[in-house]
């Protein structure tokens, strides 16, 4: 077994993928330098990340894979789990060695495993499309952030530029440390130097709000409370639905 040690791109991984097949190795166990423990024994090889080789391998998947299978790649690649990219090394492999159609034999360990993952990964999109809460800032700008478990962020634009394009808005990822801006024309990544930190009742400090915004916290609160049929309260089904985890997102929640 060799060991191969990439910077955790999607072009890392694809450009790994085709060093596989340059170093002709057979097995190939493949980690990001994070996570990478040097070993005086072996030193493991390197991966370069190279845009045209990633091109390469991309292009040869493309050529045995449907669009939805290549979205579940992409999707797998976001779940940033460490497994997931060892997965994803033996998929591609998998897919460019066998004849086409060789991505619906769920048989395969590997084939299965991307599929199950890139679920995950949109399970947590739609939640993420479900529970955003925007708060509107004094310069206009509808601003929510989110801490979602895998990295969707890049997976978000179509649904919010469809659904507020006539709001600019920012989503940002605190955990991951960059968002999306949105300026009623496209959308673009951005980092903060420092992103607002969450207060007990809103996303965002007061005095960062418009100054209705505030008022209408406590109208949706008020409306929530009042509208909630306190006899068919049933917390176990509401949860199932609307896990803990999310519900800072909530400003019902809140309060």
């Amino acid at each position: 077994m060799e060991l191969y040690i990439f910077d955790g791109s999607l072009e890392g991984l694809l450009t790994a993928v085709f060093e596989c097949y340059r170093r002709k190795s057979a097995i190939v166990k493949l980690v990001t330098e994070d996570r990478h423990v040097p070993d005086v024994f072996d030193s493991g090889y390197h991966v370069v990340s190279d845009r045209e080789k990633g091109k390469r391998v991309w292009k040869g998947l493309c050529a045995k894979l449907g669009k939805d299978w290549q979205l579940r790649f992409y999707k797998t690649y976001l779940s940033e789990q460490p497994e997931a990219f060892q997965h994803l090394l033996n998929f591609a492999r998998y897919i460019i060695d066998q004849p086409a159609g060789a991505s619906e034999n769920f048989a395969h360990s590997d084939v299965l495993a991307v599929s199950q993952t890139a679920q995950k990964v949109h399970r947590e999109k739609h939640r993420m499309e479900a529970f955003v809460r925007f708060q509107k800032t004094g310069d206009g700008i509808y601003y929510a952030h989110i801490e979602p478990d895998f990295d969707v962020l890049p997976l978000l634009p179509e649904h919010f530029q469809n659904r507020y394009a006539d709001q600019r808005w920012i989503i940002y990822d605190l955990k991951r440390k960059y968002g999306l801006y949105y300026d009623l024309e496209k959308t673009e990544e951005i980092e903060l130097d420092e992103a607002p930190q969450m207060s007990i009742i809103n996303a965002l400090p007061s005095n960062l709000l418009d100054p209705k915004e505030e008022l209408f916290t406590l109208l949706w609160q008020d409306y929530f409370k009042n509208t909630n049929i306190k006899a068919r309260k049933n917390i176990r089904l509401h949860v199932r639905h609307v896990p803990r985890r999310y519900w800072k997102y909530l400003s019902e929640k809140q309060g």
